[in-house]
């Protein structure tokens, strides 16, 4: 099972993909709570040099109470991330964390359901921008 779920993009700039995402985010009822941008803080804090990579840290609402009620240290897990990052070739690929794979260590059955709809929700989002 893997870790993430991605999509390529390559006729679109990244403020364009940025915004779609940021759109979908929202359709899929997804707020974002945390946004770093890799490449301005390795720059300010190492001096080097890297790609555009954005990182997006997402959650449902309701759907991180449901989790926190079944299972309280599921917040280490908590926002799901979801990452931009620009290529050499100046595609742009949007990634986000598999749920069910990042909880697969977790022993609490009750748990399932909510990671498969927030999973779905995530898909649901690459798929659309």
């Amino acid at each position: 099972m893997e870790y993430f779920y991605s999509k390529m993009i390559i006729n679109a700039s990244f403020e364009e993909i940025e915004s779609s995402v940021r759109e979908e985010l929202k359709q899929e009822g997804f707020g974002v709570l945390t946004e770093i941008n890799v490449q301005q803080t390795l720059k300010k804090k190492l001096d080097v040099d890297f790609k555009r990579y954005i990182i997006l840290g997402a959650c449902i609402p309701e759907a991180a109470y449901k989790l926190l009620q079944q299972e309280l240290k599921a917040g280490v897990f908590l926002p799901c991330n979801i990452i931009l990052e620009e290529n050499d070739d100046e595609s742009i690929e949007v990634s986000a964390i598999n749920p069910v794979a990042a909880f697969s260590a977790v022993d609490n059955d009750s748990i399932g359901c909510h990671l498969e709809e927030i999973q779905q929700k995530l898909m649901n989002v690459i798929d659309n921008c």
